[in-house]
């Protein structure tokens, strides 16, 4: 494993984000309690252009958030020399989000000579969704069937290999659906070819569908001085979005070590340092397979902020600040977070009903962003129980009476 140098808790201490959503927004949190400074670059709108597959509403989501710290530096994530006067105005950098180009990050880093996790050469193993499993198949680790995509006799070839429905993929750029086409025959390949960029030769990759049980998520932290890694918890996906996250998962205990093993043997592949999340299919017969991979804090452990002991965002701040790890151990026997979607389009006004602010070990969170659309993720609701099923009821009712 790398060595990193454990940064100071100092006033002058800074750790920059490379992206200002909500992700860096509640490691920024942690940042400023621990008595440092957050420093954030905000990609533009316009880099929406550069991710193949994208929709372009999705634009709006990688608008910069006006959240309060100082240091805020506006900029294009393909301005490398933005990036290096940025990476030299803090003591680390690490990522908020994976529209990035590793190569551009190997440079800012030599350049600037700021030290940057996770490391663009960890980084360049999980570039692309390729990559990413190229890389965790190598380790050993199970994957979906997948295979590079460059024109539609490929995808024929993948269909009679591997079957109907299959999911065609941006390799890169992919997001809450975002990227992605199910092609259920060969009527559907052509417009899904075509819509993902790849007349333009934009790289695709294609999965084979898995038919899963349930979808499982586990969050992972390491750095020089060991690795905490959280429970596995489920994953309920409405549209493509996560809607809901259920900790611990309801599964037997020994397929939840399993996960938590993988996640584990996954970093240590790509000798990832900060906090990973990885997601996997759980099928009928009782297999795992790693779907995706995030080198970030996750969607899927935004429950930790207050069901567990020390959350994923302080584990991700200390593993780049080369601090001890803190233990992922829960705080109450049931955890369950509902992300709040946009109802409507427009101003983001929450509408909070009274009898929220007055239940017990419930936990609101608004991001802040100006803008409401129909499925955007606004904020987030956590509700800590004694029991699952009753406590994901609680969290679901609850949820439900706020509007944004």
């Amino acid at each position: 494993m790398k060595k990193n140098s454990t940064l100071p808790l100092s006033a002058e201490t800074t750790i920059g984000f490379l992206g200002a959503g909500q992700l860096a927004r509640m490691s920024a949190a942690v940042v400023m309690r621990l008595g440092m400074r957050a420093a954030v670059y905000s990609g533009s709108a316009t880099d929406a252009d550069r991710h193949p597959g994208l929709k372009p509403e999705f634009a709006a989501s990688l608008q910069p958030l006006e959240w309060m710290t100082p240091l805020r530096y506006p900029g294009r994530f393909d301005d490398e020399e933005a990036l290096v006067r940025f990476a030299r105005q803090c003591d680390v950098i690490t990522l908020e989000n994976e529209f990035l180009d590793g190569e551009l990050l190997l440079r800012v880093r030599d350049r600037s000579g700021t030290p940057m996790w996770p490391s663009p050469e960890s980084f360049l193993k999980l570039e692309s969704k390729w990559l990413e499993k190229e890389s965790f198949r190598k380790a050993g680790i199970p994957v979906t069937p997948y295979a590079k995509i460059a024109s539609i006799r490929d995808m024929e070839a993948f269909g009679e290999a591997h079957g109907y429905p299959f999911v065609l993929k941006s390799s890169k750029g992919g997001y809450d659906g975002y990227g992605n086409r199910t092609v259920r025959g060969r009527e559907d390949m052509s417009e899904a070819f075509s819509s993902l960029g790849g007349d333009a030769g934009h790289e695709l990759i294609a999965e084979a569908f898995i038919p899963f049980h349930k979808e499982l998520a586990v969050q992972v932290a390491r750095n020089h001085t060991g690795h905490v890694v959280y429970p596995c918890c489920e994953t309920i996906q409405q549209g493509h979005i996560c809607k809901t996250v259920i900790a611990p998962a309801p599964v037997d205990p020994l397929l939840a070590v399993e996960a938590q093993r993988l996640a584990l043997q996954a970093i240590e592949a790509v000798d990832g340092i900060g906090l990973f999340a990885f997601e996997f299919f759980l099928t009928d017969d009782g297999r795992l397979y790693l779907n995706e991979s995030a080198p970030r804090p996750h969607n899927s452990g935004h429950y930790t902020i207050e069901g567990c002991i020390i959350s994923q965002f302080e584990n991700h701040v200390r593993a780049v600040a080369g601090l001890p790890l803190g233990p992922a151990d829960m705080r109450a026997p049931a955890a369950v977070m509902e992300n709040l979607l946009g109802l409507r389009d427009g101003p983001a006004v929450a509408e909070v009903p009274d009898e929220l602010w007055g239940s017990k070990e419930t936990h609101l969170h608004i991001y802040g962003k100006h803008g409401s659309r129909v499925g955007r993720k606004m904020g987030h609701l956590t509700v800590l129980g004694d029991e699952l099923v009753e406590t994901a009821a609680r969290a679901s009712a609850l949820a439900s009476k706020i509007v944004l």
